[in-house]
């Protein structure tokens, strides 16, 4: 098959494997031996660097080579000499918990509390920002946070709201280092009066108006909208609300993501009732489920009829977590707390030299499928779902083929067989849904649980930085068979992506199958 792709006609995956020996012609004009230090009772050399011949190089590690099933999404190969030693014990797959921090508590073994104090105005930038991001003690926190700003206190002591200033006619908060501010405010140790004050309350972060909200007996969310957005045509922000407090996934419950989920359906569907002329949500209103399928449904009904709304496709992300060198390196964009964001893309625009199509990935989903079907005759959601049903191991090592973590009548939570970041995991509709106007409520309910279940097992890993995205069939495509697909892309702290990764090629440590046994072991009772 030319297609870069590892799904085979009739349900199977294939791939490459690398067992390189080869020789090396050496091309060294020079000695520079030189002692590296004492090793046990006797000196040690470099000599091995410098070796006086050509080199054999035979039987190296063999190299596993996997397509994606996305052909755009380049390659992934897995070094077998790392992903063995997982093969036997996946459990093994998760990071370590941090260790508790306090410089306040380091620095009391030697100093006074004036002392103290004097040591932590006296810290260059790029400590503060590295304390702020990793210490574990809300006094060291607080001491940050009033670096950073300016805090308005009641007789108790207790933060009631910040200092603002006038600039260009609007008020603005004073703050006196805005990487620290940010970094200490994301910190979810810093004590909640403070974080309310800082980030949390509504209007603390700007003029965003507030056009929808999700409330529930546990659960508490805010639709924010970006007005002037790097999202064209604006986007829409679901926030935990400042009553209802997530900064991790070990506190998101189920309501939760239902919410996120909700607000994200009711905003796709009002838009796009409106786009066609339809009637949709009353105003200042929470849509039912039921309403939400009603207005699907009439919506649905027009788009049979031929019409093509201005809107034909969603765009649909999460960022989770948040972390900042102390060189100033933002390392994932991220929200204070738990949140999702959405947009509806315009089907064409136009421009110089006449009307484009406008971007969404999805599309890029739907070439490949048409690709799939000019090459082999069949439809590649379908050989690709029987591949992942049917699956076997590369290694001769590891007993569990299974990719699939949950699955129910409407979706399916596994690991693709070719990963882009370490611990990717994927969410995809099985029957022939492509976009979230194909979602029954019944699947909508499958979806949002599936979704839970996924972050709750990557928390249970250790995940504490991770991107989402969706890839969405266009509500105008008449073909059946993409499937709407979200990837849950962690972010290790040992692989933060380098050239390997800018040219699609991706490194990993484990073989999928073993990362599916450890994330099933984490899943939460439903």
């Amino acid at each position: 098959m030319k297609l870069h792709t590892c799904v085979r006609p009739g349900g199977r995956f294939a791939f490459s494997i690398h067992t390189p020996s080869f020789r090396v012609n050496n091309l060294r004009t020079g000695d520079e031996i030189s002692e590296l230090g004492i090793c046990g009772q006797a000196p040690l050399f470099n000599s091995r660097n410098f070796p006086p011949a050509n080199i054999e190089v035979e039987k190296s590690a063999p190299v596993y080579e996997i397509a994606n099933p996305l052909p755009f999404k380049g390659t992934t190969f897995i070094n077998s000499a790392w992903a063995h030693r997982q093969a036997g014990h996946p459990l093994g797959i998760t990071l370590p918990a941090p260790d508790p921090v306090s410089l306040a508590d380091s620095l009391r073994h030697c100093l006074a509390e004036e002392e103290i104090a004097d040591i932590f105005q006296a810290l260059p930038r790029p400590l503060l920002v590295a304390l702020a991001t990793t210490s574990t003690d809300p006094e060291d926190l607080m001491r940050l946070a009033r670096l950073a700003t300016s805090f308005v206190m009641n007789e108790s002591g207790e933060v009631t709201g910040l200092h603002y200033e006038e600039h260009n006619g609007q008020p603005r908060a004073i703050i006196h280092n805005h990487d620290l501010f940010e970094a200490v405010a994301n910190n979810p140790h810093l004590p909640d009066d403070y974080r309310q004050a800082m980030v949390l309350r509504p209007g603390a972060q700007g003029h965003s108006e507030i056009v929808g909200e999700f409330r529930a007996a546990d659960s508490h969310v805010f639709e924010y909208l970006r007005r002037n957005s790097y999202i064209p045509w604006g986007h829409y922000a679901a926030n935990m609300a400042n009553d209802a407090v997530r900064y991790s996934l070990a506190d998101l419950r189920l309501n939760d993501m239902i919410g996120m989920r909700h607000l994200y359906y009711q905003r796709t569907y009002d838009r796009l009732a409106a786009d066609l002329g339809l009637t949709g949500f009353a105003s200042r209103h929470q849509a039912t489920p039921e309403e939400l399928e009603e207005v699907r449904q009439a919506i649905l009904a027009t788009l049979a009829k031929g019409t093509t709304p201005f809107f034909t496709a969603t765009l649909w992300g999460w960022n989770y977590g948040f972390d900042f060198a102390p060189s100033g390196y933002r390392l994932n964009a991220s929200h204070q707390m738990l949140h999702q964001q959405f947009a509806l893309i315009p089907d064409r625009l136009e421009g110089n030299g006449g009307e484009h199509s406008s971007f969404a990935c999805g599309d890029l989903v739907a070439d490949a499928c048409q690709r799939y079907r000019q090459e082999s005759g069949n439809a590649f959601f379908d050989d690709y779902l029987a591949a992942i049903r049917a699956n076997t191991r590369m290694d001769a090592i590891g007993s569990d083929s299974r990719l699939i973590i949950h699955e129910d009548e409407h979706v399916m939570v596994f690991v693709p067989k070719a990963q882009t970041s370490q611990w990717e995991v994927q969410i995809m509709t099985t029957g022939k849904v492509g976009n979230i106007l194909e979602l029954s409520s019944a699947a909508r309910r499958s979806l949002d649980t599936a979704f839970y279940l996924a972050v709750k097992a990557l928390h249970g890993i250790g995940v504490k930085l991770m991107c989402s995205i969706e890839y969405s069939k266009r509500f105008t495509s008449r073909d059946d068979d993409q499937r709407l697909l979200y990837a849950l892309l962690p972010k290790l702290p040992k692989s933060p992506g380098a050239f390997s990764e800018s040219q699609l090629r991706w490194i990993n440590g484990h073989f999928p199958e073993d990362l599916a046994s450890a994330l099933r072991a984490q899943l939460p009772t439903p």
